[in-house]
């Protein structure tokens, strides 16, 4: 569905200016991500007036609510949510490709498992020729979705990682998880994370930072030899990271 928000952002007395830009710079990365995901086909400012208005796609409201109380300006925003539906005089409807004319439809991003993982101190290899290695074994955790959750486990888990001169990390993670039904999945991702010099810094020093504050995302491809789970052999699937300070979040969408 689509729907038409407008906001009217009511920035509270005292704030400061480097909280302002704070929760600004995480807006704009917090919406670059939304569009990324088709959440958000565009925004508009009217000219002269305060209200921003932004053209909004979920599956339905409540999804939609989840994608604005997860703003980083949500509490400082007057937001109003109007729903839209199919006009027959609509020029883009009129002149949309038939059936055999290509328009593809549009790719759904579907949450598999949110996966919370404690981290080991990184095995530092130093400078290779890629640029500088690191080996962080992932040591334990727990995954829940819809349909799938269980434990990550220890021992054939771990993110064979570079780091590039501009503090950007490129992962190679592998990890292993066993459901709750005893079945055993085999994951890998391949993963950029990327941000400003100063955030970068503060995650390199071990801070926990906003996960809008900077940019992980991951391709994933997912095994098992389970056959009521093969669908997952089968799946496209984007990950979606978050370093903390002892641990990193994996949230795994299958593309539909």
């Amino acid at each position: 569905m689509e729907y038409l928000v407008q906001f009217r952002v009511d920035v509270p007395a005292g704030t400061s200016d480097a909280e302002i830009e704070r929760r600004r710079d995480a807006e704009a990365a917090a919406a670059a991500d939304l569009a990324a995901q088709g959440h958000i086909a565009r925004i508009w400012a009217v000219p002269g007036t305060s209200p921003i208005m932004g053209l909004y796609r979920a599956d339905d409201r409540t999804q939609l609510d989840a994608l604005l109380r997860g703003l980083p300006l949500y509490d400082w925003m007057r937001i109003t949510v109007t729903p839209l539906g199919p006009h027959p005089n609509d020029p883009a409807r009129a002149a949309a490709p038939g059936p055999a004319g290509g328009r593809l439809p549009e790719p759904r991003l579907t949450l598999v498992y949110r996966l919370e993982a404690a981290l080991d101190a990184p095995l530092d290899l130093g400078e290779v020729a890629a640029g500088h290695r690191r080996i962080v074994a992932l040591t334990g955790g727990t995954f829940t979705g819809p349909d799938l959750r269980g434990i990550l486990l220890p021992g054939a888990s771990a993110d064979w990682q570079i780091a590039l001169a501009d503090g950007t990390a490129l992962g190679d993670i592998r990890y292993t998880l066993r459901t709750d039904a005893g079945d055993l999945l085999y994951v890998r991702s391949r993963s950029v994370r990327h941000g400003s010099a100063e955030v970068l810094a503060r995650l390199g020093r071990g801070e926990d930072v906003d996960p809008g504050e900077y940019v992980f995302r991951a391709a994933t491809e997912i095994e098992t030899a389970a056959r009521g789970l093969d669908w997952l052999n089968k799946g496209v699937f984007v990950t979606v990271g978050g370093r903390r300070s002892a641990e990193v979040v994996y949230e795994t969408y299958l593309a539909g």
